[in-house]
């Protein structure tokens, strides 16, 4: 069942990734506003980007955390080529080297998690905090990012909206890894926290993305938002993390090599969010008399 669920987390990413893209395209050229509702490319990334958040919340519903939010670094693979193909061009060598790099140590994390699994259960007090952590995450990350410039802008942005997807993920595992095929479980608050929570995470991108730094934003948020959750998992929910040294050590050698792939994305995703310079004005000789 655990595989299962990694998998339809994996065909949820390709989804996750493409709707990002194409809503990238639209937040440069509007900025993160309102006027993004009246294009409608916009509009089609969003829907297949909610596909793909759907799938994986069906995944999270079927495997643990740890299990499960890593696949999602693994949109930047299908991202880079996307974007690729978007801009009108072959992905670099070396944004293929950074694609296998995450391939190869997300394998590693997902061959080390413990695969077994557990009744999420997360008590009111630990969701409260859970969300106040995370809110003062947002609050300085975008406190910060008035004072940056560039992808530096972008990153700290992202870190935001990272933090905000990972708690969506987390609520979305604790309200459908407890069903159990009890549907009056919905009836709790958790559930009405979810889309709220949504909502934000939706307006914290699209703000991220506006900056104009889509590889350094996206892999910025696939970077956060897989290790928020799986902290979360592991703290707040009981979920299992690799232990002793044969496990933690080749664990970590992946980890690293996931995150530096992820960066060496991030740095090499396509990005034309210079928007055009207005032609010069031509300027004429004043008449002599």
């Amino acid at each position: 069942m655990i595989w299962v669920g990694v998998a339809i987390a994996l065909v949820g990413a390709l989804g996750y990734a493409l709707g990002a893209a194409l809503q990238q395209f639209e937040a440069v050229r509007d900025g993160a506003t309102l006027q993004l509702v009246k294009r409608p490319r916009w509009w089609i990334g969003g829907i297949i980007g909610f596909t793909g958040a759907s799938l994986h919340a069906v995944a999270l519903s079927m495997a643990p955390l740890v299990a499960v939010q890593p696949v999602s670094v693994a949109t930047l693979v299908f991202a880079v080529p996307l974007a690729a193909m978007l801009h009108g061009r072959r992905p670099h060598r070396a944004e293929i080297l950074g694609s296998v790099a995450v391939a190869a140590g997300l394998l590693g994390l997902m061959l080390l998690v413990p695969a077994h699994n557990v009744t999420p259960s997360l008590s009111d007090g630990a969701a409260i905090g859970l969300i106040g952590c995370v809110a003062v995450i947002v609050a300085v990350s975008f406190g910060v990012a008035r004072f940056l410039r560039g992808p530096s802008k972008a990153l700290a942005m992202a870190v935001g909206a990272g933090s905000v997807t990972a708690t969506v993920s987390t609520f979305v595992r604790v309200v459908g890894g407890g069903l159990h095929g009890d549907l009056s479980k919905l009836l709790h608050w958790f559930t009405l926290a979810i889309p709220v929570l949504l909502i934000c995470a939706v307006v914290l991108l699209q703000k991220s993305y506006a900056v104009g730094y889509f590889g350094i934003a996206y892999a910025g948020v696939q970077v956060v938002d897989p290790i928020t959750s799986v902290l979360a998992g592991a703290i707040l929910l009981g979920e299992s993390l690799p232990t002793g040294a044969g496990q933690v050590v080749p664990a970590l050698l992946a980890a690293a090599v996931l995150v530096g792939g992820t960066i060496t994305l991030g740095r090499l995703a396509p990005d034309h969010s210079t928007k055009p310079a207005a032609a010069p004005v031509p300027v004429t000789p004043a008449a002599t008399s």
